[in-house]
């Protein structure tokens, strides 16, 4: 604080209504007031003009009002706003203009939350020993894999947990070790990457969820996964068996798709046929027992007439194909001796075809 210092009274020129000096009754001296005082100071120190006490009013109202009108912001649709209140979170504003007590009553913060971030994991940052882990039928394979995340809410990314970073590095390591340790290592190799990944990202979110660290994963990405670089001569000797084995178990799969269909259709067309063949069989069987029947029926109304029908078919079949020789049994009683060719029969016999041995079994039995 500066001294206060007595001012000296002004020497004023005698005129003739002014009395001598010596004559005057002195008067005690004043001091300046401390206001007064101090802004005289001020004003010497900024080389300002003395406004007096209502130009100060003034300037005083002029700062309160820029002090005031600095707590306006805005929030940008990628951030979320951070009130801070003498250090501590009371709010979180979304994207747009909004309020809040001046410096240094309560600042703001404004992280980004659509900001993609990632973090690898594994021997690509440098902790080769931390990549390595046992898988559920016990072997150990190293992996590398990197986190896509991203923050959700700001105020708990910031102050729930100390280190954010940190929290999330060792919870997906532990999720990834959970998930590893549940499948055995031919299908970590092979074919079930992908669900690792996927179940990896699910733990990992559940967890991060439960500790309220403010962060959304978007993707796990598995980079790596090898055996020991001690013993991978061994796995790939047996990945390429495996492949062989696949590779065969494809071929039988083809040759059992390709056989299959066409023995069904072979052994379907031969069904059909047979069917096809019975029902045929079946219909001439009923065709000939119901000629059959007819004829019977038939020879039960007329039999004198069927008989000499038969008969006479018999003979006509008969005498058609074999020679003829009449006797006149007429002249049986007269001088005349019958004379029979037979030489001549015999001869046109011989040249004459046999009759089939149907038609004569048909002809027998008819006579």
């Amino acid at each position: 604080m500066a001294n206060i210092e007595a001012v000296p009274p002004i020497q004023e020129t005698p005129t003739e209504d002014t009395p001598p000096p010596s004559a005057r009754v002195p008067e005690p001296v004043q001091q300046q007031p401390f206001e007064g005082l101090a802004r005289e100071q001020v004003s010497e120190m900024l080389r300002l003009p003395h406004f007096g006490r209502r130009g100060a009013l003034v300037a005083v109202g002029l700062v309160a009002v820029l002090w005031a009108a600095s707590g306006f912001y805005r929030v940008q649709p990628d951030e979320q706003g951070i009130v801070l209140r003498f250090g501590k979170w009371v709010a979180t504003e979304p994207s747009g203009v909004h309020y809040h007590w001046p410096y240094p009553v309560e600042t703001i913060l404004l992280p980004k939350t659509t900001q993609i971030n990632q973090m690898v994991l594994g021997s690509r940052d440098g902790r080769r020993e931390r990549s390595q882990m046992l898988t559920g039928d016990e072997n150990i394979v190293e992996v590398d894999c990197v986190v896509f995340w991203r923050i959700r809410d700001a105020g708990q990314f910031l102050f729930n947990v100390a280190d954010a970073e940190g929290t999330l590095r060792v919870t997906a390591e532990s999720a990834l070790r959970e998930v590893i340790g549940q499948n055995p290592i031919q299908a970590a190799l092979s074919d079930k990457r992908q669900q690792i990944a996927q179940q990896t990202e699910v733990v990992l979110q559940r967890l991060l969820d439960k500790y309220q660290a403010g962060i959304v994963i978007t993707q796990v990405q598995l980079l790596r996964i090898d055996p020991p670089a001690a013993v991978i001569d061994a796995f790939n000797d047996v990945q390429r068996a495996r492949a062989d084995q696949e590779r065969a178990r494809n071929e039988a799969e083809a040759y059992r798709n390709d056989i299959l269909p066409r023995a069904r259709g072979e052994a379907e067309r031969i069904v059909q046929e047979a069917q096809a063949y019975g029902e045929q069989a079946v219909d001439l069987a009923k065709g000939e027992a119901q000629s059959f029947l007819a004829v019977e029926a038939a020879y039960e109304r007329h039999k004198d007439v069927t008989l000499r029908r038969l008969y006479l078919e018999g003979v006509d079949e008969v005498l058609k194909h074999s020679g003829r020789v009449i006797v006149d049994l007429s002249a049986h009683g007269s001088s005349i001796v019958p004379y029979l060719p037979l030489t001549e029969a015999e001869k046109r016999a011989a040249t004459l075809p046999a009759p089939p041995v149907a038609d004569q079994a048909s002809t027998g039995g008819a006579k």
